[in-house]
């Protein structure tokens, strides 16, 4: 790496008057707070599991330390050693909770797939991070059987894996340390290939410092997780954070608006990670907060995607339950700011509906943030500018991608791609605000997407002369995906248009997974440019605002 951007990355872990190496966490890695906890509390439960079919499954600390211990073991007998890649392909289980820190545990590398990622992106993860063996489930084998890896790699089912078979007291020669990587999480950017964003076990150990202290979480306190883990908002956030904290961890497999309300109740949850997509989902629901006792409730945590005023709004009113809006990138680990837990119900409202848009915030320990022009100068008071973040939770870097780093870390900060500005309270502290991105990525239900992949599949549609993949704000997933698109004809009836329209979606749909899919086409005799030949996506964004109220089902269409 070059030394202009080391020492911009450098900068970027500093944090006031602390140094990278000023450590906020007394663990020397994840190791030590798996066996403190299973020493000090082994038989309370840490994890419990609800699969889609309402199916239960406990495991004390000292249950999970074991099996987490067990696999360790494989891993190392079977050739895995330390900052070797390791991929999960699965939807949320235990296990692979399980995997992730058997994997810290020996100073291994774990690299979340997604399983309704396109093949030919899941192949680039695998080859680009170079992973060693895939854990998945028997019901994605046949996907991964697809795979056209470029090195050799174990696939192992955890349906049929032992456990038993390896013994439970952990090899004395592992050795890990808090400076190990133990993430690379593939997020898509506005151009090309995802990027791998590389996280540290303190950059894990860090935020979940900063996030159990924000949200006053300590003893046995119970976080329930609803969101998929191979994205950083629930390995982070719920996973990470129980284990740090030495709390209840509650995995759903999935989100499911009729049990949301009764496992928090039932498991006596104090704080669950949502995006606003749930939230809306919930809104259009016959559940009712008062059939439940929820008295061992206190907020729910919404970020990772748009919030608007409105939805929190009529959420709080219709369920009587406080959301604490924060905000964080995979390049932070995961949260950065929140909004105080402790302010009075005046200034929540106050903060979250007055101003346009509901603030982000303040930020949270480990870091600091700032508002920058394009020239990396601190802004002022309520002007607009890039959101911008360093302290001890920012990531390593991005794997194997210096043109990526060297802008990204271009003034010593992480510069977000976030478009926002700040308003002081009466304390003096700055409360932030997201205002809209300066990147043109699409948001839709926390999942990012380059919009540039949706272009080449529109691009190469017979009857396409151009076309362009636009992100437009909508209810119910923050944003969903239209396309604007001039045809090689444009001289045709109403009639032909919407024969038009349907065969664009199709032959989307035949090529890219629904959720990357343009769900609206909208017609145009031009596709406004920069003076450089850039697309100017945000410019057309109003074009499609007649479907803001729309959600759109599920197709699936096969080649």
């Amino acid at each position: 790496m070059k030394k202009t951007i080391h020492d911009n990355i450098l900068k970027a872990h500093y944090f006031g008057e602390l140094s990278a190496t000023d450590y906020l966490v007394p663990f020397k890695n994840i190791l030590e707070i798996v066996k403190k906890n299973s020493s000090e509390k082994p038989e309370k439960i840490y994890l419990t599991f609800y699969d889609d079919k309402s199916a239960r499954v406990s495991l004390t600390y000292r249950d999970f330390s074991q099996r987490a211990y067990q696999l360790a073991n494989y891993l190392t007998e079977n050739g895995i050693r330390h900052g070797d890649r390791i991929a999960t392909f699965s939807h949320n289980h235990f296990k692979t909770v399980i995997l992730y820190f058997a994997s810290w545990i020996i100073g291994a590398v774990v690299v979340p797939v997604n399983v309704n990622e396109d093949i030919h992106r899941v192949e680039y993860i695998l080859n680009d991070s170079g992973t060693k063996m895939i854990f998945t489930k028997d019901e994605y084998i046949s996907q991964t059987g697809k795979l056209n890896l470029k090195n050799k790699t174990e696939i192992i089912s955890f349906d049929k894996f032992a456990f038993d078979k390896y013994s439970d007291e952990l090899n004395s020669e592992v050795k890990s340390d808090k400076e190990d990587e133990c993430l690379i999480v593939y997020t898509s950017g506005t151009t090309g290939n995802p990027k791998g964003v590389v996280l540290t076990q303190y950059n894990l150990m860090s935020d979940a410092l900063a996030i159990s202290r924000s949200h006053k979480l300590d003893n046995d306190d119970a976080m329930m997780c609803v969101l998929p883990i191979h994205h950083v908002n629930g390995t982070v956030v719920t996973i990470m954070t129980t284990m740090y904290y030495g709390g209840r961890l509650i995995l759903n497999q999935k989100f499911q608006t009729e049990f949301f309300l009764k496992r928090l109740q039932d498991e006596k949850v104090k704080v669950v990670s949502v995006v606003p997509t749930l939230l809306q989902f919930l809104l259009h629901s016959e559940e009712n907060s008062g059939d439940y006792d929820l008295r061992n409730f206190s907020h729910l945590i919404c970020g990772a995607g748009p919030l608007t005023c409105e939805i929190a709004g009529n959420f709080e009113k219709k369920f009587g339950l406080k959301i604490i809006h924060g905000y964080g990138l995979s390049e932070t680990t995961c949260y950065s700011c929140f909004i105080p837990l402790d302010i009075s119900r005046e200034d929540h409202y106050r903060w979250q509906n007055e101003y346009g848009f509901p603030s982000i915030g303040i930020p949270v320990e480990c870091n600091e943030m700032e508002i920058h022009n394009d020239r990396g100068e601190h802004m002022h008071e309520n002007e607009k500018g890039e959101i911008v973040i360093r302290g001890h939770n920012v990531m390593k870097y991005y794997f194997n991608n210096d043109e990526a780093n060297e802008k990204t870390f271009e003034f010593g900060w992480f510069r977000s791609g976030d478009e926002g500005f700040f308003k002081y309270d009466s304390k003096g502290r700055k409360y932030f605000f997201i205002t809209g991105r300066i990147k043109e990525l699409i948001i839709r239900g926390a999942v990012n997407i380059s919009p540039l992949e949706i272009d080449e599949v529109i691009s190469k549609i017979d009857c396409v002369k151009s076309g362009i993949a636009v992100g437009f704000e909508n209810d119910w997933y923050g944003e969903e995906v239209g396309a604007l698109v001039m045809l090689k004809n444009s001289n045709i009836s109403e009639e032909q248009k919407e024969k038009y329209k349907e065969i664009i979606i199709t032959e989307c749909l035949k090529h890219l997974p629904f959720f990357k899919s343009p769900k609206v086409v909208v017609f145009s005799d031009s596709i406004p440019v920069t003076s450089t030949g850039k697309y100017q996506r945000n410019k057309v964004k109003d074009l499609f605002k007649e479907w803001k109220e729309v959600q759109f089902k599920e197709l699936r269409i096969t080649n």
